[in-house]
């Protein structure tokens, strides 16, 4: 399981636990003896504290080194963290942690050799080994690891989109009588019979040629209407959606939960806010 540092896993930690700053903490043991300082912190992928990395000050010896969780004991207010145990000849002989290292199964292991030595001669397998195996060594306890969460509610707006109705846009034929008016035009004959000055003159009958079956044809016609029907684009339709953007606004109440600290005695509390 990947190991990281405090500030590269929440670059906002300092938030995250109301202030408070693991890396200004001094270590001592439980007689009150400054033995180094937290210089970081390495966590597990999930976030929980696994290690502190300590900057020792132990007489000429001065290295980094890895101290397990659950050996620490934290005090925010006081500025402090103790630790149960710790000696001189443990620091001497547990590898030196260098920023540059990646911090490894391997590396693991020789670390938790050297806190063993006071704890018995359990032994582990690496391929399966897992912290809640050693509660000893990365337990966290509610008294001296707890971190409190402070919840608050927020209104967080999002949309979805609903069918509302549907719009069908077909065709459909309508009958009607329809009228036109042709003017048409029909021939008559018409035979006109006229006095003429002529009427009544006498003429020699050896002068007129009288002829028998004489007859003048004449054509008469007449129109006829022809109606058909003709198909031809009326109108044309586009069917469309067009979007109306609107503005909805809510309310509701919403809950936050704020710190209440009830002391007893006399005592001397620092709250720091990031």
């Amino acid at each position: 399981m990947p190991l990281y540092k405090l500030e590269e896993f929440d670059p906002n930690y300092r938030e995250t636990f109301g202030g408070d700053d693991i890396k200004t903490l001094n270590l001592y043991t439980e007689g009150g003896t400054e033995v180094g300082a937290v210089a970081d912190a390495l966590v597990d992928e999930n976030g929980r504290f696994r290690y502190l990395v300590i900057d020792t000050s132990l007489d000429s010896v001065g290295k980094k080194i890895l101290l397990p969780i659950g050996l620490a004991r934290i005090n925010y207010p006081a500025g402090c963290v103790y630790v149960d145990g710790l000696s001189k000849q443990q620091v001497e002989h547990l590898p030196e942690y260098r920023e540059n290292i990646i911090v490894d199964q391997s590396f693991e292991e020789l670390v938790r050799t050297v806190y063993r030595s006071n704890l018995g001669t359990v032994t582990y397998e690496l391929e399966t080994y897992n912290y809640e195996q050693e509660p000893t060594l990365y337990g966290l306890n509610e008294q001296y690891h707890q971190t409190l969460r402070l919840y608050e509610e927020r209104l967080i707006a999002n949309k979805h989109r609903v069918k509302t109705g549907e719009v069908a846009v077909g065709k459909h034929i309508e009958t009607e009588t329809a009228r036109v008016t042709v003017p048409i035009e029909k021939e008559r004959v018409v035979i006109d019979r006229v006095q003429t000055p002529e009427i009544g003159t006498v003429l020699d009958p050896n002068e007129i040629k009288f002829q028998a079956g004489e007859v003048a044809h004449i054509d008469v016609y007449q129109e006829t209407p022809e109606i058909h029907k003709e198909a031809f684009v009326r109108e044309e339709v586009r069917v469309r959606k067009v979007v109306d953007r609107d503005i909805v606004e809510a309310e509701d109440t919403i809950r936050r939960e704020e710190l209440d600290i009830h002391t007893s005695g006399d005592l001397n509390i620092n709250e720091n806010r990031a």
